[in-house]
């Protein structure tokens, strides 16, 4: 049985070993039809703290790692642009 995968972009990563992941997905208003977006937050395990904020990530479920961690990350897709460097071309 395949393991579900989503992709997002990393919110935060301040903690150690973990991120959080924000997906967003597309879905049909019940009553109006028209589209809106959903969006949940993750917590996903990255060991060696590879990706940072703003960068777009590829996660994959997994047994519980802790009480909210049951993520964890397979690889970037793209690199973020870092706060700092739009604060200093400011």
């Amino acid at each position: 049985m395949a393991r579900k995968q989503l992709v997002g972009t990393v919110v935060s990563d301040r903690m150690m070993k973990t991120l959080v992941v924000r997906v967003t997905r597309v879905v049909s208003h019940p009553k109006y039809k028209r589209v809106i977006r959903r969006f949940q937050k993750y917590k996903v395990h990255d060991p060696n703290s590879e990706a940072h904020a703003g960068d777009e990530v590829r996660i994959e479920e997994t047994r519980p790692l802790s009480k909210d961690k049951r993520w964890r990350l397979v690889e970037i897709v793209n690199r973020g642009v870092k706060k700092e460097a739009v604060e200093a071309a400011r």
